[in-house]
């Protein structure tokens, strides 16, 4: 009986042993792992996060307003009264109407050809003449002489720069009535003779 205790007892000293040493680590089953890993991978995400300054909204852009564009009113050209014309004195201090408003610059003009006016208009004639537009030299207006007076049944020869014509005149009668005539006429650049132009109480019409 002792024999078999004895070798029971030894074995039973040798497990006491055996377990009375540093207990055995515990081992993580492959879940236990995984959901550790994952755990920390938020963990980590959410110090990283938290860690970025917060970025400040911009202000809003302001959507610039469309400018209105400046309006542009037609002044209505006016039919010159070339009774009134200025002098020569007067146009150098004054010089209204644009390109055209002052006294014709003569030595600039270009070439000039002799036209002469005939009054048939019946009355003394005071007449004035106006280059309405530029010509191939770039120069127009009125001209420093004006009015040009002619006598009834007179006869005036003027020299005058190549060019388009307005011609305005004022017709004063023995009686004292008085009256205006007007007309357009056109001094050519391929002209050098002379050629009339006709007064007469209505109209200024060349020949």
């Amino acid at each position: 009986m002792i024999k078999k205790i004895i070798p029971t007892l030894t074995l039973l000293a040798v497990l006491l042993a055996a377990c009375g040493g540093q207990p055995a680590e515990p081992t993580l089953s492959p879940e236990e792992v995984q959901g550790t890993a994952i755990s920390a991978a938020f963990t980590m995400v959410a110090q990283t996060q938290a860690a970025i300054p917060t970025a400040t909204p911009l202000p809003p852009t302001e959507t610039p307003s469309p400018t209105p564009l400046p309006t542009f009113t037609l002044v209505p050209t006016a039919t010159p009264d070339f009774a009134l014309l200025p002098t020569a004195t007067q146009a150098t201090t004054s010089n209204t109407g644009g390109i055209c408003g002052g006294v014709i610059n003569l030595g600039e003009a270009g070439p000039q050809s002799n036209v002469r006016f005939e009054n048939d208009s019946g009355g003394t004639v005071g007449l004035s003449l106006f280059m309405y537009t530029p010509n191939d030299f770039g120069q127009c207006g009125s001209f420093p002489s004006n009015p040009y007076v002619l006598q009834k049944n007179g006869t005036l020869t003027v020299s005058l720069p190549k060019g388009n014509y307005y011609a305005y005149a004022w017709i004063t009668y023995n009686n004292g009535d008085t009256s205006g005539a007007e007309g357009y006429f056109i001094n050519k650049v391929a002209d050098n003779h002379l050629f009339p132009v006709r007064i007469t109480s209505e109209i200024i019409v060349s020949k």
